[in-house]
């Protein structure tokens, strides 16, 4: 069969007046029009599919699963193309072309420079979030892929019936001057002309990357992933609603908690994934100003960020850190006075200690059918021995030596836990997180 541009090189070269010569009229609208086909079909070529190795061979390179999703999303653009500059080559081939033959010359021109720009914009928007991975930060962003995924593995694999890992994988990328952001399998995305998404994107600033003890984000943004894979986007608010009016938590209060479920989720997966280390990570995202940081917003989906910390460090005290529970609370004690009068609804603030453990509980101590009859800390089980992989991994970090046999999802902490001690230079400890995942 001939190739996509051998197809189009034929056309293009059969002359649009057929055999009467009109191709050497010097007639400026004869020219004009005799030139819109090639063009068109040009435009059709230029919109390839990629290619495997186009963007490496190495394991930082997108893999053929990544690949081919981006090419089926522009396959169908890539054809409406092709249509419609067949229609154009019809239009300009009239021997005499009228008034009302022009007319739809030009609006089949129309019609195809819509669906070009269209498909330029999605070929773009890959052909630039693939070529990162030729870029110095390919490392990097490989190291984070290796976390993501094993976020999932540890979730699909702890979880209470066999589910199959979803493909193609989360794949990360940079984009710097932003925070970290994730746009979820099947979601439309304005970048993609509302088209799904294909495979969850991890958004990291260039700032994280190269301070990777604040990775949890990698974690948290996982979680988003997760829970809508799991299909528990709608299950999750419900729960919650609905454990904080047994708790006697009032109606009003329980909306704004069930609308946070996607923050506070995610935060919770990330906990239980990489342990304590995680809190210490989500508050260089929480600490700013107090008048910050205790601004309630009334239709915010996160936390109140100075609430955000304590539901976090319930979860560690659920799961038997309570130690670890009691330094993070005088911590951000110290960090921050009582909020001043009405900066948080005080409905809000009066429940909160009631109101915070029964979604706590919800979240990650109750079953889900999406997990196979398991709770959330039931599938995800992080515990004192995993801290000790988490310390000694960090120790490991510190002395440029192998972490040895650790999930990737551990490293996150153990780079945290080794800087936070002063084991090692920050520049040491990086180097060596990225040199540990990268090898794998």
């Amino acid at each position: 069969m001939p190739s996509l541009a051998a197809t189009i090189d034929r056309e293009a070269a059969v002359p649009p007046g057929g055999a009467d010569g009109r191709a050497g009229e010097a007639d400026q609208l004869a020219r004009w029009i005799r030139l819109q086909s090639p063009t068109a079909l040009r435009h059709a070529a230029a919109l390839r599919p990629f290619l495997r190795d186009e963007f490496g061979s190495g394991p930082a390179a997108p893999s053929d699963g990544h690949l081919e999703a981006a090419n089926a999303l522009t396959g169908d653009l890539r054809r409406n193309v092709l249509a419609m500059s067949r229609e154009i080559a019809r239009a300009a081939a009239a021997p005499a072309p009228d008034r009302a033959a022009l007319a739809r010359l030009l609006a089949s021109r129309e019609a195809m420079l819509n669906w070009v720009r269209r498909a330029e914009d999605i070929w773009g928007f890959y052909l630039a979030l693939f070529g990162q991975r030729q870029s110095r930060f390919g490392p990097m962003l490989l190291a984070c892929d290796r976390i993501a995924l094993d976020c999932y593995q540890y979730v699909y694999t702890g979880i209470g019936r066999a589910k199959p890992v979803p493909s193609p994988a989360p794949f990360c990328y940079m984009e710097t001057g932003l925070g970290p952001a994730t746009w979820r399998r099947g979601i439309a995305m304005a970048k993609l002309g509302r088209r799904p998404n294909p495979f969850p994107l991890i958004q990291l600033p260039h700032h994280r990357l190269v301070n990777p003890w604040t990775l949890g984000a990698v974690l948290h943004e996982s979680g988003h992933n997760l829970q809508s894979d799991l299909g528990l986007w709608q299950a999750v608010p419900l729960a919650i609603a609905r454990r904080l009016l047994e708790a006697g938590i009032s109606p009003a209060v329980a909306r704004v908690w069930a609308r946070w479920h996607q923050e506070t989720w995610a935060d919770l997966v990330a906990v239980l994934l990489g342990g304590p280390e995680i809190v210490a990570s989500l508050m260089d995202v929480t600490a700013r100003s107090a008048r910050s940081t205790q601004r309630f917003d009334p239709a915010g989906v996160h936390p109140t960020p100075w609430l955000r910390i304590p539901i976090n460090i319930e979860l560690l005290r659920r799961m038997g850190f309570e130690e670890r529970a009691r330094g993070f609370r005088q911590a951000w004690e110290r960090l921050y006075p009582p909020p001043p009068p009405g900066a948080i609804p005080r409905a809000l603030l009066e429940s909160f200690p009631r109101a915070c453990e029964a979604a706590v509980d919800a979240i990650a101590f109750q079953p889900f059918p999406q997990l196979g009859g398991r709770s959330l800390a039931g599938s995800v089980r992080f515990e004192a021995r995993d801290q000790g992989l988490v310390e000694e991994a960090a120790r490991r970090l510190a002395e440029s030596r192998d972490p040895g046999i650790v999930p990737a999802v551990f490293l996150v902490g153990a780079a945290r836990h080794a800087l936070d001690r002063r084991w090692a230079a920050p520049g040491t400890i990086a180097g060596n997180f990225y040199r540990a995942l990268v090898r794998r």
